[in-house]
């Protein structure tokens, strides 16, 4: 029963980003089915804020990882901020 009240534990939390996503839709389409109770409601938000917590953090990863291999002008790898657009859609041109 403890484990039920631990954060996203390491045999609920999926391998990588893509898988996190899908499960997150899983987890909306459901809530908003409206078929759960309310406990399983409850529930089903827990976890997903939790699969929020954990894309968030995988995305802050690939953004430090980015940041170290931007290809400067003169050819050098270095260091390149991404743009604050707030968008999601910084970088695709």
């Amino acid at each position: 029963m403890a484990d039920k009240d631990t954060t996203l534990s390491e045999r609920e939390a999926p391998q990588d980003f893509a898988a996190t996503l899908e499960r997150l839709e899983a987890l909306v389409n459901r809530l908003e089915s409206g078929e759960l109770s309310l406990e399983d409601s409850l529930a089903a938000f827990e976890q997903g804020v939790n699969l929020t917590r954990d894309a968030q953090r995988r995305l802050d990863e690939a953004e430090l990882k980015v940041r170290a291999l931007v290809e400067q002008p003169d050819g050098t790898l270095g260091d390149m901020p991404f743009a604050d657009s707030g968008t999601g859609d910084a970088g695709e041109r």
